[in-house]
């Protein structure tokens, strides 16, 4: 992060320069910092700023000019959504900055890092990435200021935007510009072109030309018929999950054009990946603690992607369905690592916080109908598929999930002599471990912690359907398999169940269900979250323009007053009280989650 760090590592300049909205924490959890270490694992030497000043382009520069690019990233959230609650209220905390203080990145960061490195370096490519810049990359609600906005790079002064995981992307164009060729038409990159007379990009690299392309709606036309949005939401879901076109959004003269997807990491990938030598430790200039950095420190991501295309998760237009897993083998060395850096510390064998993804028993799942993911390579991308969900309205015949050999495997990682115990903290889909009872007993008398997080979101059937998650029954059928099993291994042991108010097409009188649901049940919920219309998902187009997918007008509750009070009604559940006693509990603020359905 330093001239002076930059002189021990023995490099005279950077070749590429990432800037982020997050603390720096050497941890392959963190966005800037994994993908800096995988620019150096292939030869380009890479410096990182860390949450910059923004009225000042002076810390781009400690470093120097880069040879071939800037990198800019909001961090691991989108800037906004850091910054302010459901309720537009300000929130006083970051995870991702020292001391957990807020205020350290701007609203939207990457518009504003953006414009900065272009004042820092004049003439050199600027490359937008990351969650903010990856689900605003075509015109989007923005809930903060209840606008359609135009897509990311016509605001931004950049030259290309990584959407998706971005290890090959950005690998691709480090590699072009060191050979001196053009950035357009990298998979899962987005760029301006010009409209020809025909009303379609004028200037298409050659590997897209002879492709037709999605035809997105116009931003002039979204702006005119709302409900389009929503159509556009559903073509970039597609796109995202064939895998095998490209798309484009005409804008005000001039095209958005996405090239098709980057494939998923290959297992022997992955393997690489997270096998490169991170600390796992914040940067030693920080003299206070970052949270995120002490919570995720002893935990393992075992594999990305997730297959069950909730209507409101990001996951499906970032990570996407597709999953790509790590080996066993990978993991479990991890875990001796871990083990080894506590014992070094003399703070004896580890105690692994989860070891999991955004759903923990999607560890190697895959579709059956897909070559190679099953033999650890990368999906095939066939595109026969036209489901919008692995999992909905029920879990596809061939959607294939080992979990007995997930559980094989947290079996052998808690067998280590320096692991003292593993725990699956990133929480497991309900209607996947009800097909495998011996791994839902797994799950339940050997890795929860005391509690085990799932998220049935709501009861109501309307509403439940419109998230694209499973009816109550399977929720209420595995909640008595958890008790059962809990009694069998003699601890006690709870559900931490996460629910969601004021959802597209969820009334009041659905809210009401939902409590009397809970009361009958005897719970207090503490999980709970309003819903936040974040740019991108299928929920947030059902709110925008007030339809659901099969185009049908739906109830919704748009403004903060009807929104205060669905989510009272849920919290009126905290003590027993009615509707009207919950004002404080209803705006408690929260750390947002992040997308796993």
């Amino acid at each position: 992060m330093s001239a002076a760090e930059m002189r021990a590592l023995g490099w005279d300049g950077l070749d590429v320069l990432l800037i982020t909205g997050d603390a720096y924490v050497d941890h392959p959890s963190f966005g800037c910092a994994l993908l800096a270490r995988w620019l150096i694992r292939h030869g380009f030497k890479t410096g990182l700023i860390a949450q910059p000043r923004w009225d000042t382009p002076d810390d781009f520069l400690v470093m120097g000019r880069p040879r071939l690019f800037a990198g800019v990233s909001a961090g691991a959230l989108d800037s906004l959504l850091a910054h302010y609650t459901a309720f537009r209220k300000k929130r006083h905390d970051d995870a991702y900055t020292p001391g957990g203080k807020a205020g350290a990145r701007p609203n939207r960061a990457c518009l504003v890092y953006a414009n900065l490195a272009r004042r820092a370096f004049p003439g050199l490519p600027v490359v937008l990435g990351g969650i903010e810049a990856s689900l605003r990359r075509v015109s989007h609600y923005d809930f903060w200021t209840d606008t359609l906005r135009r897509p990311l790079l016509m605001d931004a002064k950049a030259d290309l935007l990584i959407w998706g995981m971005g290890e090959r992307a950005i690998l691709e164009c480090a590699r072009r510009l060191e050979q001196g060729r053009d950035l357009p038409g990298i998979p899962g990159t987005a760029w301006i072109d010009r409209l020809d007379a025909d009303g379609r990009p004028a200037n298409l690299p050659e590997t897209l030309a002879a492709a037709p392309g999605i035809a997105l709606p116009g931003h002039e036309r979204l702006l005119a018929e709302p409900e389009q949005l929503l159509r556009l939401t559903q073509e970039l879901e597609r796109q995202v999950h064939r895998g095998d076109a490209w798309a484009f959004e005409p804008v005000q003269g001039r095209a958005l054009v996405l090239a098709p997807p980057a494939a998923p990491l290959s297992t022997a990938e992955m393997d690489e990946l997270y096998s490169l030598p991170f600390c796992r430790e914040a940067h030693p200039a920080y003299t206070e603690p970052i949270p995120a950095a002490e919570m995720l420190r002893t935990s393992i991501t075992s594999h990305r992607g997730c297959g069950g295309g909730c209507s409101f998760c990001s996951l499906a237009l970032h990570q996407g369905r597709k999953i790509s897993s790590r080996s066993a083998a990978s993991i479990l060395a991890e875990a001796k690592r871990l083990g080894a850096e506590n014992m070094a510390r003399g703070k004896g064998p580890v105690a692994i916080s989860d070891v999991g993804g955004p759903t923990a028993n999607m560890w190697q799942a895959h579709c059956a109908l897909d070559a190679g993911t099953a033999q650890g390579g990368a999906a095939s991308h066939a595109g026969g598929c036209r489901r919008s969900s692995c999992c909905f309205p029920s879990v596809c015949k061939a959607f294939v999930t080992p979990q007995r050999k997930h559980v094989e495997l947290l079996r052998a990682a808690a067998a280590l002599p320096c692991v003292k115990q593993v725990r699956v903290a990133s929480g497991v889909r309900a209607d996947l471990a009800l097909r495998e009872p011996d791994a839902l007993a797994a799950y339940t008398g050997e890795f929860t912690g005391g509690q085990l997080k799932v998220a049935p979101e709501h009861c109501a059937p309307s509403v439940l359907a419109l998230m694209r998650k499973p009816p109550l029954a399977v929720f209420e059928q595995f909640l008595e398999s958890f008790a059962r099993q809990s009694r069998a291994a003699g601890r006690e042991q709870y559900v931490v169940p996460y629910l969601m108010s004021a959802f597209p097409g969820c009334t009041d009188e659905d809210m009401r269900i939902l409590a009397r649901w809970l009361r009958q049940r005897r719970w207090s919920p503490r999980q709970t979250q309003c819903f936040i219309p974040t740019p991108g998902t299928i929920a947030t187009a059902m709110y925008y323009c007030g339809r659901d997918e099969s185009g049908e007008a739906i109830y919704v509750a748009r403004s903060d007053a009807a929104r205060l009070r669905q989510h009272r009604i849920l919290m009126s559940t905290l003590a027993g009280s009615d509707e009207r006693q919950a004002p404080r509990a209803a705006e408690r603020r929260k750390r947002p989650r992040s997308g796993s359905g």
